[in-house]
């Protein structure tokens, strides 16, 4: 229900045109104000808080498809931002992002390294220790990657603000990171995957669509089995009764993701050919997010040692009677 909710807005408000021009440093206000209008900030929010008390399960379909639209704004940050700080008076509004990570140094500055959305967004949701920070982003040096469209920043706070905290268990921020940028890379992928599969499909030569030849049949099949992977292990990640992700569950999702994405977003521009990587196509407004949320909160290689490590740690056999038992 939630998820054909927002689609109706995304197909309205979150056009090709308007991600384009939001990414050349346009107002995000228009598509902010009509998704945080509708509501969907609150998903997760207790039901006495004016809340959706979302189940994770039910989250996860509204995640897809904001990766399958290539949502220029951090909705799906600032929902979870909104869980981790819940109960607390002082939520500040407008849009949050999460911190992949927080430095200190010896002078009491404060670092947040590459930050997704940070250059568009209005506090920054970091941890710390056994803390949460809120940090507001117009007291901050943001310093943009250079990447063409990419809305992602490193931020830079001159001295430690005062900020509004709150405690957290370790590790919380980093498991919402992982599961929900797992959950926006299967569903850019999926969306991916449509968009190769019906170029294939429409696309002429030598008489007959691409589609029909066998190296293009093959590429499809295994683009295919990996954006299918990926679907499931994010999906896995968003199971259970609890109020976040479980971290085994969200290594494994990102870690699944992250290493298909390459491979997905490859294998799509090879079907597509040059048309592909052109500015007016749309395909690379989704492939540019695969190689940007891979690495959000960690690619592939970060995740396989943290995964591998509860492997060694398990003393199971097999690596098939691990994921058995780490999806009980």
């Amino acid at each position: 229900m939630f998820a054909e909710a927002i689609e109706e807005i995304l197909k309205d408000k979150c056009t090709p045109a308007a991600v384009r021009a939001i990414e050349a440093g346009g107002s995000p206000a228009a598509l902010w104000n009509a998704v945080a209008d509708a509501g969907f900030l609150e998903l997760l929010t207790p039901e006495d808080q004016g809340g959706a008390m979302l189940p994770l399960d039910e989250l996860f379909p509204v995640l897809t498809t904001l990766g399958a639209y290539a949502m220029p704004v951090p909705l799906a940050q600032s929902i979870a931002a909104r869980a981790l700080l819940a109960g607390r008076a002082d939520i500040p509004a407008g849009m949050l992002t999460l911190a992949p990570a927080l430095r200190r140094t010896e002078d009491g500055r404060l670092t947040c390294p590459f930050v997704p959305f940070g250059v568009i967004a209005d506090h920054v949701v970091a941890q710390d220790g056994d803390q949460i920070l809120v940090l507001p982003a117009k007291d901050a040096l943001r310093t943009s990657t250079g990447v063409h469209g990419s809305l992602v920043a490193t931020m830079a706070w001159q001295a430690t603000p005062e900020t509004p905290r709150t405690t957290a268990a370790a590790g919380s921020l980093e498991e919402w990171g992982a599961a929900l940028h797992a959950a926006l890379l299967a569903g850019a992928m999926r969306r991916v995957f449509d968009m190769t599969l019906q170029y294939a499909n429409d696309r002429s030569q030598f008489g007959k669509s691409i589609g029909k030849f066998q190296a293009i049949q093959h590429q499809i099949s295994v683009m295919a089995e990996h954006v299918a992977a990926a679907l499931i292990s994010a999906e896995a990640a968003f199971q259970g009764d609890t109020r976040m992700p479980a971290a085994l569950a969200s290594a494994i999702a990102k870690s699944r993701t992250s290493e298909a994405a390459v491979l997905v977003a490859s294998i799509s521009h090879a079907v597509h050919g040059a048309i592909g990587v052109t500015e007016e196509y749309d395909l690379q407004l989704l492939t540019r997010r695969l190689h940007e949320w891979r690495t959000a909160h960690g690619s592939e290689a970060y995740w396989n040692r943290i995964v591998g490590q509860r492997v060694l740690e398990s003393g199971q056999d097999r690596i098939v009677d691990f994921i058995r038992s780490a999806s009980m």
